[in-house]
Formats: structure tokens, sequence, C-alpha cells
């Protein structure tokens, strides 16, 4: 028999056997959707989480009072100080050549009104660097001015949930807000906007120096370092630890994390969940695979008769297998392609209903889904076809009557 003759019987045989042909093409269709889908969901997030980090900015560093030593994982969130990191420390940043901007931080959090409305919100003492650095965008009004820091007055730019809960529809910029025991000008109202790890919305940035009146404190949370692009962060940040050394007595004293280094963990963290869950998917695959062995046997068993007689009219064995691995084959490629196009489908429902995060399978994930459920299909189809192969026609011919 010919190739495209072998295709058509296949085809017609499986068209014969209807519910049988549906419950494979669809064992394998969700084995292949499953794999499109979790490895979609895992993708999605890894550029998600690499978006985010973009928007914190690649050429920041983050300097951190204390020190710690890691080996490999996620870079620490403070550390134990023995000395405050200071305003002071921080300025004196600049002297490093590769560094363009400087910005402290003090994070607090306090009851922020205007005359009889009150809520909490995030209070955040920095100077006009930190909205440089982080590039952020004003929905109205200024930002601080560009003076010293021990210079600034008592302003504050506000975020977008403050401004509308605190000020209900009026005009904040010129007015006094109160934070805690202290009454700051608003001068900005932020855009709308989420920076990875902190709701901006909930905001309210007033000068450092108030900061650390209002907290009674002259420690810094951290300071960012805005480096040159492209700039050898790995040597700017050895830079950034000796001369705080020298500041603090000759004692290395601080943490200095490279976002670099924080998006790099990550994403390895997040390419073995995605492999993980991938693999989860895959086993759905040699349940089908399984799947279609069993059928392939009691099929063989239920056309005795018909192996039978195609052996007794001159087909060689090799004939009958191919008909039965064609089947087979033909029944994976079918359901592959379905599960591919329903894996997808729901990916894009995903994509609609959360359209900030790239739910996306990766192009070789969805060819590697296709080749394994294709390959599974044919070789838990070998063992069947070989017994069909093997028979012999008159004792099939007999035991089908």
């Amino acid at each position: 028999m010919r190739l495209d003759d072998l295709f058509t019987y296949a085809l017609r045989a499986l068209l014969r056997q209807r519910f049988r042909s549906a419950m494979i093409l669809l064992a394998m269709a969700l084995g292949v959707a499953s794999v499109v889908v979790l490895t979609g969901l895992g993708e999605g997030a890894r550029l998600f989480v690499a978006g985010e980090f973009a928007g914190l900015g690649t050429d920041t560093l983050a300097i951190l009072p204390g020190r710690q030593d890691t080996t490999g994982g996620m870079p620490p969130v403070a550390g134990v100080a023995p000395r405050d990191l200071t305003v002071a420390d921080g300025e004196a940043l600049r002297r490093i050549p590769q560094v363009v901007d400087v910005a402290p931080i003090i994070l607090g959090a306090s009851a922020v009104s205007f005359g009889a409305l009150q809520r909490d919100g995030i209070i955040v003492g920095t100077t006009p660097a930190y909205f440089r650095v982080r590039e952020m965008t004003l929905a109205r009004g200024s930002w601080f001015p560009d003076l010293p820091p021990e210079a600034l007055p008592p302003l504050a730019v506000i975020g977008p949930a403050v401004h509308d809960e605190v000020f209900r529809g009026r005009r904040a910029v010129g007015e006094w807000l109160r934070v805690g025991d202290r009454r700051f000008r608003v001068v900005g109202v932020l855009g709308e906007q989420n920076k990875f790890g902190m709701n901006l919305g909930d905001a309210v940035f007033i000068p450092v120096n108030h900061a650390q009146a209002l907290y009674d404190t002259q420690s810094m949370f951290r300071v960012l370092a805005q480096v040159h692009p492209g700039a050898d962060k790995a040597h700017v940040a050895d830079e950034i630890r000796a001369l705080i050394a020298a500041r603090h007595e000759g004692e290395e004293d601080i943490t200095v994390i490279s976002p670099d280094a924080m998006l790099k963990s990550l994403d390895a963290i997040l390419g073995t969940m995605t492999l993980a869950v991938g693999g989860i998917g895959g086993i759905s695959l040699l349940v089908a695979g399984i799947l279609i062995m069993n059928v392939t046997l009691i099929s063989v068993t239920q056309r005795t008769e018909e192996i039978g007689l195609l052996k007794a009219l001159g087909a060689p064995g090799g004939t009958v297998r191919r008909i039965f691995l064609i089947e087979a084959g033909l029944m994976s490629a079918t359901g592959a392609l379905i599960g591919v196009a329903a894996g997808l489908a729901m990916l894009a429902s995903a994509r609609a209903l959360w359209p900030s995060i790239p739910f996306t399978a990766p192009a070789g994930t969805v060819l590697f889904a296709v080749l394994v459920a294709m390959a599974a299909g044919i070789v838990f189809a070998l063992v069947p076809s070989a017994r069909a192969a093997n028979l012999d026609p008159v004792l099939a011919l007999t035991r089908g009557r």
C-alpha cells in the first residue's frame, strides 16, 4: 500500500470509531493545553517581574545600613547597623565619578489629614533626586525645589489615593496637609503609577530633613545611587563600600544591592518554577500516551478479523504496524494542535483580564509540547501495533468469527 493509501485507511478507521477517537483527542488536547497554560503563566510572571525591576531602574544601586553576606539567594532587605547611614553619607557618594544622582530615603507611616478628613499614609522622606531616579510622573503641581537637603521647606507631594480620600475633589496643590504633628504645603500630586513593592497611591513624600524631625532619627532607611548607563555596577559598588568604610572608621557596615542581582536571582527562581509546573503538565501527556496504548490494544482485539483479512490479502506485518502507528500519530498530532489552540486561547483570556501581566507561552515550549505529544502517542502505540503485525491471519480470521 502507498503511504497516501495508508493515511486514508487509518483516517477512515478513526472516523468509524468516533467516540474512542474523541476520548483520545480530548486526553491529548488537555495534556498539551495544560503544558501551554502552565508555562505561559510562569513566563508571564517572569516577564512581569523583569518589567517591574526595569521600572525601578537597572542603573540604580541601593545602599542599606548594616552588612549582610548572601550566598546566592535574594539580597537582604536590611541589616543590623552599628552606625547610622546618614544624609551626609549619601551626599558623599556624589564624589564617585560614575554616580549621577543620590537620593536618601526615610520610610515611615503616619496619619495624614486635611480638615476633618484623615487617613493613614506611607511617609517617604527624601530629596528631589528621588523623583528623577525613579522617573516618576506628576498629575498636577511640581516637585520639590532643587535645594540642599537641609534647606528644603515643609512641602509635600501626595499620591492619588491620598488626594482622593483626604481632599475629596478639592484642589490639593497649595493647601496645608497635616502629617503627624506637622504641617506641609502640598506642591504636587502623583500620576497613577505603581512601582514594584510599593503602592505609591498611598504615599506622601516630604523633604528628608523634615522626616528626620518627624521621626526623630538621623538614620536613612536606604540611599539610592543612580550610576551612568553601562557603568560597571560591581566596581561602583566596591567604591561605595570603600567610601562609606572610610567615613565609618574603616568598618564596612553597609549592604549594596544591585537590581541586576535581584533580577537574576528572581529570574532563576521563576524559570525553575516554570519548568516545574510545565513538567507537572507534562505528566498529563504521559497519561494520554498510556490511554492511547490501552485504546489501541482494545482496537487490535476488536479488529482481529480485519487484521487477519488484510494479512490474508497479502499485507505484510510491517504494513499492519504502520496502519496502527499512523492512527496513533494522527490522533496525537490532531489532539496536540487542538490543545495548543485551547491553551493559547486561555492565555489570551488571561491577558485580557490582567493586561499588566504578559502571559505568553514560549514558542519553543509550544513546539516541544507538540513533539512530545506526538512522540508519546507513537511510542505507546508500538506494543499494540507489533501485536497486530504478529497476528497469524488464519487464527485471526477464525477468532474474529
